[in-house]
């Protein structure tokens, strides 16, 4: 699942050459913003098929936890 949640962050963010690891994190990391994360959430929302509610958004600090999210709503 890692490579497939790897893939969607490279592909919205136009970061080919990016290394994403379960640990990278959304803002440190990638230096997302609220636009890149609110495009992010709605990819995964559609490959999914789960709904990641705005109040959860805060909880989702590395790729780890969206894939976590993920896992646990599919």
């Amino acid at each position: 699942m890692l490579e497939k949640v790897a893939v969607i962050i490279r592909e919205q963010l136009n970061r080919e050459n990016v290394e994403i690891t379960e640990a990278t994190c959304f803002k440190e990391d990638l230096e997302v913003d609220s636009l890149d994360l609110f495009e992010l959430v709605m990819a995964f929302e559609e490959e999914y098929g789960v709904s990641i509610p705005s109040e959860e958004l805060e909880n989702l600090a590395t790729v780890g936890d969206v894939i976590r999210y993920i896992q646990e709503h599919a």
